[in-house]
């Protein structure tokens, strides 16, 4: 169970915002890559002014609105006759350069420290492609957990709203960081077991 089960209810509520920038003309590619360059500048823009802790307070919120937008883009490909071959490739590089964006920051606080950041990117990235490899041996994307990408985005969200409070980077959240790494390669393994059962039971 991951927050990615409570998407579709998500969605609902969102439906009715891609109808309208489906009526005006936008497209999911153009919402995908709208949503990546804006994580990549706020990445960018907390990482030059990381001593400045109130700023993370923009990273719970932007955390949101891109949960949201990527929701949005997925409605316009496959209700709006948006699906396209580049919109997939798209879809998820954009995902994967705008998580490590917004985790990159974190690198610069006490008690957080680069090579354990670089470390959580990389895991986090390689749970990702476990997932997209599904399709590549016949089975669906996989999303299994216990780290998605909607779950990341909620343990930085909530991170960047402690900082940005001002309240106490204790030092025993140092073990943050491999927990992190832990789950995301735990997440890793189940997307591959699960990916390699559904093909198996597909082909009898």
């Amino acid at each position: 169970m991951t927050l990615y089960d409570l998407k579709p209810r998500f969605q609902n509520l969102l439906r009715p915002y891609a109808q309208r920038l489906a009526e005006q003309g936008y497209t999911a590619n153009q919402v995908t890559l709208t949503a990546a360059l804006l994580s990549i500048l706020l990445g960018a823009f907390l990482c030059t002014f990381a001593a400045w802790h109130i700023l993370f307070l923009l990273l719970p919120i932007w955390l949101f609105l891109r949960m949201a937008l990527n929701a949005i883009d997925g409605m316009l490909a496959r209700e709006h006759g948006q699906k396209s071959t580049l919109g997939g490739y798209l879809n998820e590089l954009c995902d994967i350069v705008s998580d490590a964006a917004l985790v990159l920051p974190f690198a610069l606080l006490a008690p957080f420290s680069p090579f354990w950041i670089f470390g959580v990117i990389f895991a986090a990235v390689c749970s990702e492609y476990a997932g997209v490899m599904g399709p590549l041996i016949g089975a669906s994307r996989r999303y299994d957990g216990p780290l998605g990408k909607s779950d990341r985005a909620l343990v930085f969200g909530a991170l960047g709203l402690w900082t940005g409070l001002g309240l106490p980077l204790f030092g025993r959240l140092f073990w943050l960081q491999p927990v992190l790494i832990v789950l995301s390669i735990w997440t890793a393994a189940n997307r591959v077991r699960r990916g390699v059962r559904e093909h198996t039971s597909s082909t009898g």
